[in-house]
């Protein structure tokens, strides 16, 4: 399947290829909801977005990686470098890291702005300082970094059947829904990392502080406060979903039940949150194998379907293009 990709964009450069492999992997191995998703995809737009989920994972990893136990300053360093590698393989279309090559070249092929990359790379750098968030206004500065940014990379890719400017707004906050869907998802795992991205003043409105989530995490005990904070963060972020929905029909219609599964997908993980009543202190929100098939098989008949009106509409067109000749 990879090779099928990779041939379907025209990839055939054998180091490149090997890059964007690379990030497919990553995709694959990290990304379980999103790498569905991206089966969904035309061929020849997958290596694209693997190689732009690819790099985040891997910059997200340095500033993450529970495993690694390494000190702030060596992931300041190895973020460092990795910004360095970015820089030169934008301007150059080369990188000494797999993820760098695929992600400029895809830069390059699309004509990504730079300033997105950037955007990124300061929120990632703000994980190696920042613990928390006072508002929601606060955290908004990082999550365009950190997710809006991912949304508009994505658009140059997926394609859309309006000015792109006019889909941009929604794919911003798609990223957005989906990172703060993960920020729900992980709050337990993100206390672990000694950050909380739920907003400050949305946590004390309900009587929550870190004290009190640190409390639950440590005895597995619930807090009738840290429920109605929790409620509070998934409508907030409901309402970011609403607010992204009408995009999906801006894009191209080949690319839309990709997108529609990854939309329904993650919205499930908040479906998931509210059926087991808020306890992601206590164990981790993942959509159910039977749900995500479900939704993977209703994607292939609306891709079907896609290639049969795409098809039918070409034909349509052909008979018209004779009928003056006649």
């Amino acid at each position: 399947m990879t090779r099928r990709e990779l041939d379907a964009a025209g990839i055939t450069d054998p180091g490149l290829r090997l890059a964007y492999t690379r990030c497919r992997e990553l995709n694959a191995r990290h990304g379980r909801t999103y790498f569905l998703a991206t089966r969904l995809l035309p061929p020849e737009r997958r290596s694209a977005v693997h190689a732009l989920y690819g790099f985040a994972r891997w910059a997200d990893d340095i500033v993450d990686d529970l495993d690694r136990h390494q000190e702030p300053a060596e992931r300041d360093r190895l973020l460092l470098r990795l910004e360095s590698d970015l820089a030169r393989g934008l301007a150059t279309g080369t990188g000494d890291e797999p993820v760098v090559r695929a992600v400029a070249d895809t830069a390059a092929r699309y004509g990504i702005g730079h300033q997105l990359f950037a955007d990124f790379m300061s929120s990632m750098r703000a994980d190696l300082t920042v613990t928390d968030y006072p508002t929601y206004a606060d955290l908004q500065t990082y999550v365009h970094g950190s997710a809006a940014v991912i949304g508009l990379q994505m658009v140059p890719v997926l394609g859309t059947v309006v000015p792109r400017e006019e889909a941009e707004p929604h794919a911003a906050a798609l990223g957005v829904a989906f990172q703060l869907t993960n920020f729900m998802r992980d709050v337990g795992e993100d206390l672990d990392r000694g950050r909380v991205y739920l907003p400050g003043d949305l946590l004390a409105s309900h009587g929550v502080d870190r004290a009190l989530l640190e409390w639950s995490r440590r005895t597995g005990r619930g807090d009738t406060r840290i429920r109605a904070a929790l409620v509070a963060a998934a409508a907030m972020t409901r309402e970011v979903y609403r607010t992204a929905e009408p995009g999906i029909a801006m894009l191209d219609p080949r690319v839309r039940p990709c997108i529609r599964a990854a939309y329904t997908l993650y919205g499930g993980i908040l479906d998931v949150i509210a059926e087991q009543d808020y306890r992601v202190l206590h164990r981790r929100a993942v959509v159910p194998r039977r749900r995500r098939a479900a939704t993977a098989a209703l994607g292939v008949l609306r891709v079907a379907g896609a290639r049969w009106r795409a098809r039918a509409s070409k034909a349509g067109s052909g008979i018209e293009r004779k009928e003056p000749v006649r």
